[in-house]
């Protein structure tokens, strides 16, 4: 595994996907196109919803697309893996294929001698800027806006450990979205229920140069946080294939439109064609 060097400084090659929702029906789906996805990227990000229902038999499946694969796997849960409330052992049945699995943690990657920070969260709900919920009143609501807090402060705990160990890129991992322009296309009315601002200001705050989530079936790929943080939306039915490649560059200069390649770019064996996936870019079981 090794960071690509060209004329414009290191990269690293960033793979991500998440909403794969498989089931016990799908097996081997993902799996030939990530078997020939270390040609094309240096680690493989998986952004939550990774099962449909949170069920261990679920995760299992998962677990044998990924296991044994050329590149690191970092992951954070979603929604759906807490569906059935066996979220630990879902994890553990992950972290059992070679998967980390991150939860207002971090992990540092050694990607071609370098190294790579990955700091993860599931996060949660709650709106976004002028629009949110707020810790008053019933303590249902209280307790609602304080998860969505303790999963920022996390994060932002997580960054800030990445800074200390001198990572040379630090990306943030969450499933719903930090921010509200990846969620274009999607019912406004459902907005608070896909994100939250308070884990942008987590990553503003923490520092990042990436942003990837997923959540958001019918949003779109690109946005960004107030202090220039690049997000994007990996939600399989956005992307369009078995998983996104984004060029992120490793020179100081921090990323740029140009140099943060989108879903289009070096993924042709992820096209979800080739690995008998279709993407239902109308799905609302997000």
């Amino acid at each position: 595994m090794s960071a690509e060097t060209g004329g414009r400084g290191d990269v690293v090659r960033v793979a991500a996907v998440g909403d794969i929702h498989l089931g016990p029906d799908s097996h081997g789906l993902l799996r030939p196109a990530f078997e020939t996805l270390h040609e094309r990227a240096d680690l493989l990000l998986l952004a939550g919803d990774l099962t449909c229902h949170g069920t261990v038999e679920e995760a299992e499946v998962v677990a044998g697309e990924v296991t044994g694969l050329e590149v690191p796997v970092v992951a954070v849960l979603g929604n759906h893996d807490y569906h059935s409330d066996q979220e630990e052992d879902v994890a553990d049945t992950l972290r059992s294929a070679g998967v980390t699995v991150l939860e207002g943690s971090a992990a540092v990657l050694d990607v071609g001698g370098h190294r790579i920070g990955v700091a993860g969260t599931k996060g949660f709900c709650g709106g976004f800027a002028g629009r949110s919920a707020g810790e008053f009143g019933e303590p249902e609501m209280k307790s609602f806006v304080r998860y969505t807090r303790r999963s920022a402060d996390g994060l932002r705990r997580a960054l800030g450990e990445l800074a200390d160990e001198g990572c040379r890129a630090r990306i943030a991992l969450t499933h719903f979205a930090p921010v509200p322009d990846t969620l274009a296309g999607e019912p406004p009315e459902i907005f608070p229920f896909l994100g939250s601002y308070l884990l942008a200001e987590a990553m503003d705050e923490g520092g990042a140069d990436l942003a990837v989530h997923g959540h958001a079936h019918m949003g779109v790929e690109h946005g960004m946080t107030a202090g220039g943080i690049r997000v994007r939306n990996v939600a399989q039915p956005v992307i369009g294939r078995a998983y996104a490649v984004y060029h992120l560059p490793l020179d100081g200069s921090g990323p740029a439109d140009d140099r943060v390649a989108g879903a289009g770019t070096d993924a042709s064996a992820g096209d979800l064609a080739s690995a008998g996936v279709r993407a239902t870019a109308g799905d609302r079981s997000s």
